[in-house]
């Protein structure tokens, strides 16, 4: 077979195949042109996830006539003024577009220069519809009709509409985290769903657009090596999430997504996070464009840099030093039971169990008396803290160790480890894992039996999340239901808790929403939720465990270690972390040097 040339409108929906996979793309394109031409104010308009309609409206500096029909024309660009490509400061510079759109849609391009006359064209599919004068304001506005509507092939390997709307909110948000100095607006399907301000400061901006809670639980980042700055937000390492989405990577205001950097991320907070944790974090990175490539993917959102070691350890330092000049900070608080049991009060003397008796009885009165007050009178310079172990009084004899293989409750260490006594040692476990895989498999067992049981909430509670997260939790609203968690929708951007599962207990609805909402965001669409049972129930395990810093009885502690002697695989909790470790009798001889 000869080798031919392809036609023009060929070449431009080969080229469409690359910098236009789906109507993000498209937006992205179009709204970086947006930015480029000096807008202060962005509008963008979608209908059906943008696969029906994408329009995007700027107040810039606009286009002539003649400068319109060479924007849809390929490789022609205002932004590379002579060939020096590796000096490139603007978000687009390729010429390839417009273009590529106009090549596999219907583009309505209408634009004005302050001061001369508008200008409007139709390209229908590449083909020239209408070229004309038009009465518009000064800017530019383009609309995007029918996307891929006459290259089937491409059409259905698209998402539905409400995935499509995800990815187009999340590349606005991106774009606008970007430049706070621009106003942006987005309706969809006649609703407005984002409106920032122009002027805003970065910080402000970052919060707004991922969780108003980030602004006082994050820290600031400025780091400044040679020519190469780094600024941001970090959040705090117990202000997380359950998956990547919430990182936000930007180099010289171009929004990435690059491996080196999620990398350097991970190992930044390597030590602080669990392993299925991710942290919250908007990194700016400036740097000379001669020390970064952006010519390396038509979408171009993929860089390469000069020095890569110097980036990654330039991330790893200064989100370490930010985070460690942020001390004992923490989005935690103690909890209400926990804060409960500490301001109540003491025992009346008539319920306490009377005094023990110890192997002093048979010495002198005197004797004893001295020798208690020389144990526990204060030393000079010497303060003695409180002890940080507990256990109740023990009214009854305790049970005989020997029965039990993970021993007797004999107390608790800061209110996280359970400390018992067994035959042949010493067991320390952590209760909030070892409860964690215990709820695991009841919640297993009961799947089996058909679907979990639910408890009813007497005030159903109401779980503000992103509209895209409400998308994912209304579609599998009914495969939910069988783990016992009933959610509502409850207007475009919240969520209605009916019922819980039953054997969480008093949990925290929202807490367990939100990282529901993360983990199916993470699943296969075409998966059901019981093929991915283990990631459901572990993260519904993990709302519905005893947490770390409760006080628990001795009867409690007893019960916790009961069950994990019968329950399978509690020798680890849902993360691969061990549950208990044990000290035989022989390494606690060998720490007190009797062997």
């Amino acid at each position: 077979m000869s080798i031919r040339r392809l036609p023009p409108h060929l070449v431009n929906r080969i080229a469409a195949g690359e910098v236009v996979e789906r109507p993000a793309s498209a937006l992205k394109e179009l709204v970086e042109n947006s930015i480029d031409a000096g807008a202060a104010r962005v509008a963008i308009v979608l209908s059906q996830g943008g696969v029906g309609r994408i329009e995007v409206a700027d107040d810039g500096c606009g286009m002539s006539a003649d400068d319109m029909a060479l924007a849809l024309e390929r490789h022609c660009t205002s932004k590379l003024p002579d060939e020096a490509i590796e000096a490139v400061v603007t978000l687009g510079f390729r010429g390839e577009a417009l273009p590529s759109i106009a090549s596999v849609a219907r583009v309505t391009i209408e634009s004005r220069p302050a001061g001369r006359d508008g200008w409007c064209r139709v390209v229908d599919n590449g083909d020239v519809l209408r070229d004309g004068p038009a009465a518009v304001p000064p800017g530019t506005r383009i609309v995007v009709e029918d996307l891929f509507a006459r290259v089937p092939a491409r059409r259905k390997f698209l998402r539905s509409p409400r995935s499509e709307y995800a990815a187009c909110l999340d590349m606005v948000r991106r774009l606008a985290m970007a430049r706070p100095d621009i106003a942006f607006t987005l309706e969809h399907d006649g609703r407005r769903v984002l409106t920032v301000p122009g002027g805003e400061e970065r910080p402000g901006r970052v919060a707004g657009l991922t969780d108003r809670a980030l602004a006082e639980n994050s820290v600031a980042i400025d780091w400044v090596r040679d020519s190469i700055s780094l600024g941001g937000v970090a959040g705090l390492p117990t202000f997380n999430r359950g998956i990547a989405d919430h990182q936000y990577l930007f180099v010289n205001g171009r929004p990435v997504r690059d491996r080196l950097l999620m990398g350097a991320i991970r190992g930044a907070y390597a030590e602080m996070l669990p392993r299925d944790r991710h942290a919250v974090v908007a990194l700016f990175l400036d740097m000379p464009p001669s020390e970064v490539d952006v010519n390396v993917h038509p979408a171009k959102t993929e860089v390469r840099f000069r020095d890569p070691a110097l980036i990654r350890g330039m991330i790893v330092s200064g989100l370490r030093r930010a985070l460690d000049e942020a001390g004992h900070r923490s989005v935690q608080r103690p909890s209400d039971s926990a804060l409960t049991m500490w301001q109540a009060e003491s025992l009346p003397a008539s319920a306490m169990p009377p005094p023990p008796v110890d192997d002093w009885s048979h010495a002198a009165p005197e004797s004893r008396v001295m020798e208690r007050q020389s144990l526990f009178a204060p030393r000079p310079g010497f303060a003695a803290p409180p002890p940080l172990a507990r256990a109740e009084p023990a009214f009854a004899p305790p049970p005989e160790v020997r029965q039990y293989p993970m021993g007797v409750a004999r107390g608790q260490v800061a209110k996280t480890y359970i400390v018992a006594e067994a035959e042949d040692g010493l067991v320390l476990v952590d209760q909030h894992a070892a409860h964690e895989r215990l709820v695991l498999e009841r919640m297993r067992a009961a799947l089996t039996g058909g679907r979990v049981a639910s408890q009813a909430m007497l005030i159903p509670e109401v779980v503000e999340l992103d509209e895209p997260a409400c998308d994912r939790l209304e579609a599998r609203a009914e495969e939910l239901a069988e783990f016992g968690l009933d959610l509502e929708r409850f207007g475009p951007t919240a969520m209605l808790v009916r019922s819980t599962p039953a054997l969480l207990g008093q949990g925290d609805p929202k807490g367990l929403v939100s990282d529901l909402a993360d983990e199916l965001a993470a699943f296969d669409q075409a998966l059901s939720l019981r093929e991915r049972l283990d990631h459901v129930a572990a993260t519904m395990a993990c709302h519905g465990s005893v947490r770390a810093g409760r006080i628990l009885s001795v009867a409690e502690m007893n019960a916790l270690l009961r069950e994990m002697e019968v329950t399978p695989h509690s020798g680890q909790c849902n993360h691969g972390r061990p549950t208990w470790v044990k000290l035989q009798h022989g390494d606690i001889e060998k720490l007190f040097g009797r062997k």
